[in-house]
């Protein structure tokens, strides 16, 4: 199976995408890539801050979310980052020049859309890891206007 384009998964755009695109995706999990450039959002000088990290497992999450949405033939979904468990990055930075593999699988499923992500991210010498928790509503712009529990 072809793998979609990662933009048509993730509800962000511009330059606020920050993954490149699909490397696999398996039952309950995927593993993208993103590449550090110097035009990459939040990039510095030298890289980019490794609390962005967090970002990255969170689009990852998103992109699950949507290849099943989109394997379904519904559309995607927005969702929220409820949480993270201890993040942690062998690195202060994700270096100019890096490529990172950022892999997600799921742990907790609820009914209720609560998920729980065991998260990683590997590259040039580069290991970060979390726990992310998500939670994904029927209906978001009803959920953020209160109407739904």
């Amino acid at each position: 199976m072809s793998l979609p384009d990662i933009r048509k998964l993730v509800p962000h755009s511009g330059r606020m995408m920050l993954l490149e695109r699909l490397l696999a995706v398996e039952p309950d999990g995927l593993t993208a890539e993103v590449a550090i450039r110097d035009d990459s959002m939040f990039a510095s000088a030298s890289g980019v801050g490794a609390w962005v990290g967090i970002e990255y497992m969170a689009q990852a999450v998103a992109a699950l979310a949507g290849f099943e949405a989109w394997q379904r033939g519904e559309p995607v979904k927005l969702g929220f980052l409820l949480g993270t468990r201890r993040y942690t990055c062998n690195q202060p930075e994700f270096a100019l020049g890096s490529t990172l593999r950022v892999k997600v699988t799921r742990e907790l499923q609820g009914e209720n859309g609560l998920a729980s992500f065991a998260c990683r991210i590997d590259g040039d010498g580069i290991e970060a890891e979390a726990t992310l928790t998500v939670f994904q509503p029927d209906n978001a712009k009803e959920f953020l206007r209160g109407n739904e529990v």
